[in-house]
């Protein structure tokens, strides 16, 4: 029994993530939030999630067979994948403290060749990243944890659930009580809204939520809070060259700084536990 666990162990390192995630446990014990981000918005309970993460996949995969048309999408043996996988693997096992669904969504890593600084998790755990945001930004292990952790709190935290039922039910104009009734209709609607998932802005709040969410997957998996820091830091020295979709969406600013400063220390107890495993 052990033998095979550790063939399996040491075909997963060769091939494939999703394989890998079967040797690492995918729910460590629950422990106790070290930052504060509150209760999740019950507005989204107007958009049932799988119906959501239905759709999100649908749509990644789009992405991937598009990027892999274009000879963009990078294959298993790509150095910048492997170590972005690698990031990943060390990240997930802790999603599902944030989110019980993230224990059976089937997580996918993948990186696409475009100059484009940008990175995504989309609902179900379908996550990408564009090289233009590593080589452009020369970022460390730390930093790519960082903004992977970040995305993936977007998704945790189903801020993409919560904004296309704000967004539905302002639209049509529903009142509470016709939107309890109607659920089913926004539902179904949602299903048809895939392709405004990697377009959608976040409010201020959500992005303070992922961040703060992020910083601490990040720093269970052992990686360094203080590169949420420099993260930013970097990512605000290049707005300056304009036309970056990821800022587009994720604004910076010394107030997003200045309170991931103030959470550092926080967070800094679980790096150095991490560390000594």
């Amino acid at each position: 029994m052990h033998a095979t666990i550790s063939l399996l162990c040491q075909y997963a390192t060769r091939h494939s993530l999703l394989v890998a995630l079967a040797c690492t446990p995918l729910m460590h014990a629950p422990a106790q939030a070290q930052v504060d981000v509150g209760k999740a918005s019950v507005m989204r309970q107007l958009v049932p999630a799988e119906t959501l993460e239905n759709s999100a996949t649908q749509q990644y995969q789009e992405l991937l067979q598009q990027a892999k048309a274009k000879g963009a999408l990078a294959d298993g043996n790509n150095a910048q994948l492997q170590r972005i996988r690698a990031i990943a693997q060390r990240l997930i096992p802790y999603a599902a403290q944030w989110n019980p669904r993230a224990s059976q969504w089937k997580w996918e890593v993948n990186l696409i060749a475009s100059k484009q600084i940008n990175a995504f998790c989309m609902p179900g755990g379908k996550i990408a990243f564009y090289t233009g945001i590593i080589d452009q930004l020369r970022l460390t292990d730390d930093e790519i944890a960082m903004i992977m952790g970040h995305e993936m709190a977007h998704a945790l935290r189903e801020h993409s659930r919560e904004q296309l039922a704000k967004n539905q039910a302002t639209s049509i104009g529903i009142s509470l009580g016709a939107q309890l009734l109607g659920l089913g209709d926004i539902g179904s609607t949602a299903a048809r809204l895939g392709g405004q998932l990697l377009s959608l802005k976040f409010s201020r709040n959500d992005e303070s939520d992922a961040d703060l969410v992020g910083l601490e997957l990040a720093a269970r998996a052992g990686y360094n809070p203080q590169a949420a820091v420099s993260l930013w830091r970097k990512m605000g020295e290049a707005t300056g060259e304009g036309g970056i979709g990821f800022l587009s969406t994720h604004p910076t600013g010394p107030s997003r700084i200045r309170q991931l400063e103030g959470n550092v220390p926080r967070v800094m107890g679980l790096y150095e536990q991490a560390r000594k495993r």
